[in-house]
């Protein structure tokens, strides 16, 4: 065995020329060295594509519910009819997860059936307003770049 070692060496020693310009191996002491750097890029492009199709999905949900709400006067559950309009808008994101508050004329927010349909019952042309947030995931690879992140969309109709 140790024969056959020392035959090896020997005849890598003759051949130290050769293995001094011998490129072969080259290109995947390459790969294994960017490899991981190229991964942790595209991990992060996905991960922030899909907070902005969350986002997205948070304005348009913010625009419906609004809409939804302004319309919503003189119906007997203007905030479960617009949470309900706020879900349906944002099939891709956990109900439970979105956070809503609504305003009328940019007072006190209302969180029941009750309290909105006070609300809304005199504001004929004041500001129905709804903000939704939503929290997002920014973390790669054991890393959370944005530990507090929290999206969040507003939109403003006027009441009917």
């Amino acid at each position: 065995m140790l024969r056959l070692i020392l035959r090896s060496v020997g005849a890598a020693w003759c051949k130290r020329r050769q293995l001094a310009t011998d490129k072969r191996g080259v290109s995947a002491l390459e790969f294994a060295i960017i490899s991981p750097v190229m991964l942790a890029i595209g991990l992060g492009m996905m991960k922030f594509g899909v907070a902005m199709s969350h986002y997205l999905m948070l304005s348009n949900a913010a625009a419906q519910g609004a809409t939804t709400f302004a319309f919503a006067r003189g119906t007997a559950t203007p905030y479960a009819t617009t949470s309900t309009a706020i879900n349906n808008a944002a099939p891709g994101l956990t109900a439970a997860s979105i956070t809503k508050t609504l305003r009328v004329n940019g007072g006190t927010a209302c969180t029941t059936d009750t309290a909105c349909k006070d609300a809304l019952g005199t504001a004929a042309g004041a500001t129905a307003q709804v903000t939704v947030s939503y929290p997002c995931d920014l973390s790669v690879m054991g890393i959370n770049y944005k530990p507090s992140c929290t999206l969040s969309a507003t939109s403003s109709q006027m009441v009917q």
